[in-house]
């Protein structure tokens, strides 16, 4: 079997149907043998950026590995930001780009570079193939380290001429993993958190990955816990309706400390360390709490802070380990699930007051606007959200209950959402996509468009025009003080007239509309429940909320 024919049998026994690639002269190898393999589809992207973050949306639709093909040492550096979001959003992808033909890389031929050094900060593992008969085995470790915990992108530097050989290799068979068992120390966890006057819950992105989200739900009502979600956190973790919710921890340290000091007994579960945004002094969990922590990776617990009791293991399985565990132990569970829920209810009552107070003609006020988008949400609708400052107040007001209806990602990178939503529309064609964005994050990613256009992906495209890096403008305010507040804002504004995304999304060939009235974004986000392709949708916002 030559080396490009085991390439394409790997990929099919690790179910890979799709290659989200930007092709040059270094792939053309692998794409002459994609030309006969017509049950492997090339997703085409028009930049590298684009083809990461659709690989991403996808592997989590799929909950499997994507495939991600990069042209060569420019290509690579185009797409190290979705590896980058990739590795702290912790998403399975194997990744490959073509290195230059090894015959003269002696003599640095144009585009060849140190594929492996620059990848190598960006993911979690990397290969740099040398040999054809190592070909098929890297292949099949690089895609079992994409999934094991913690999981993230792989890369594998292949040189053009080791694709074209005409030698022979042999291909290992797939071999068959079992997922993480129970973490040893339930019953300490059990009698921790029974023991717990005032018990809290932090719900990290890990429930969700593992589709625990239900076996946590029977944890927090055998102890009649609060339950945050992780601060930013890309997915959903805990429902958000459910009584015990008390929303996202902020991403500071002190507000976090000051949130988890009203509680003596914390139990974390799949959540990397916090990573806070802003510096503020001192940890995000005051000494007085005893912290419990589960987590797939044993790198986790007591990483960042002091745990009572730290357990690696399969979050599902242990969960459910644990409820069983903790069933009958807490008499007050009850009374206290009464309590929060009555306290949620009016937190919730009050973020939807204040949003519809806030409604009026264009341009919008930012809060009123995500709510309008909310109030259109079809029931099954998955929300990608990157939308930074809009993005924060449509949390307030977002409720979502099923998992995997919230797609984010916690690295930061900007410019995925675009192709996020393009990449999970693939992955799960029945479910409508709504991506909620910014005007400066769309810019990053406007690319993405493209695909979603030739690709007809059934997504709905929002995007949040207030004309400028409202964050930065909000941040450099606080940052800044009275005596030396200016009002100016170097590099922060986008255009003197606020630009029109309707015609970007035109040149790429995506049916655009401007939002006129709330209602009618109300009525245009309910219509992306049609099996219909992509829209853009541009929202003029006011700079300033009234509610913030």
């Amino acid at each position: 079997m030559r080396p490009v024919d085991a390439l394409l049998r790997v990929l099919r026994e690790e179910g890979v149907t799709k290659v989200f690639g930007n092709p040059g002269t270094t792939e053309l190898p692998f794409l002459d043998a994609l030309a006969g393999a017509a049950d492997i589809e090339y997703v085409l992207g028009v930049h590298e950026g684009s083809v990461v973050a659709m690989a991403d949306g996808y592997a989590r639709a799929t909950g499997r590995p994507a495939f991600v093909s990069l042209h060569v040492a420019a290509g690579l550096a185009n797409g190290l930001v979705g590896l980058l979001n990739a590795s702290r959003s912790r998403t399975p992808l194997v990744v490959t780009a073509g290195q230059q033909d090894r015959r003269h890389l002696v003599q640095d031929p144009m585009l060849s570079g140190d594929l492996v050094g620059l990848a190598r900060a960006a993911v979690k593992h990397t290969f740099d193939v040398q040999h054809a008969h190592d070909l098929p085995v890297l292949l099949r470790r690089a895609f079992q380290l994409a999934v094991r915990p913690p999981a993230g992108p792989v890369f594998l530097s292949v040189p053009m001429d080791l694709l074209a050989e005409d030698t022979d290799v042999t291909l290992p068979a797939r071999s068959t993993l079992a997922p993480p068992g129970v973490a040893g120390g339930v019953a300490e966890a059990a009698r921790l958190l029974a023991g717990a006057r005032r018990p809290a819950i932090v719900a990290g992105d890990g429930v969700g990955r593992d589709g625990a989200v239900a076996e946590l739900v029977a944890v927090a009502e055998a102890l009649g816990a609060v339950v945050h979600h992780q601060p930013m956190h890309d997915g959903v973790d805990f429902p958000g309706t459910h009584p015990l919710h008390a929303g996202a921890l902020p991403p500071l340290n002190a507000a976090i400390r000051e949130t988890l000091a009203a509680h003596d007994v914390v139990f974390i579960v799949g959540c990397h360390a916090f990573m806070p945004h802003h510096y503020t002094p001192g940890p995000a969990v005051p000494d007085s709490v005893t912290v419990v922590q589960l987590d797939s990776d044993s790198a986790e617990p007591g990483r960042n802070f002091p745990v009572a009791l730290g357990m690696t293991g399969g979050i599902r399985a242990t969960l459910a380990r644990l409820a069983e565990a903790l069933a009958g132990r807490v008499p007050r569970a009850r009374q206290r699930i009464a309590a929060a829920a009555a306290s949620h209810a009016a937190r919730r009552a009050a973020a939807d007051a204040a949003a519809l107070a806030a409604y009026g003609p264009a341009p919008f006020d930012p809060l009123a606007a995500v709510h309008a988008v909310v109030a259109g949400l079809p029931e099954d609708a998955v929300v990608v959200e990157e939308a930074i400052t809009s993005g924060v107040r449509l949390r307030s007001v977002l409720r979502l209950d099923r998992p995997g209806s919230l797609v984010h990602t916690v690295g930061g990178g900007l410019g995925s959402g675009i192709g996020a939503a393009v990449g999970h529309a693939m992955g799960r064609p029945e479910r409508p996509v709504v991506a909620v964005l910014g005007d400066g994050c769309s810019l990053f990613g406007l690319q993405g468009l493209w695909s979603a256009a030739r690709y007809g992906a059934r997504a709905t495209f929002v995007v949040m025009n207030n004309g400028e890096y409202r964050t930065l403008k909000e941040t450099l305010d606080a940052w800044r003080s009275r005596a030396t507040a200016t009002g100016h804002y170097p590099g922060l504004d986008l255009a003197t007239t606020r630009l029109d995304f309707t015609k970007a999304a035109e040149f790429f060939g995506v049916p655009a509309v401007r939002a006129k009235g709330l209602d009618g974004l109300t009525e245009t986000v309910a219509k992306s429940a049609l099996p219909s392709g992509p829209l853009l949708v541009d929202v003029p916002v006011t700079s300033h909320s009234s509610h913030r």
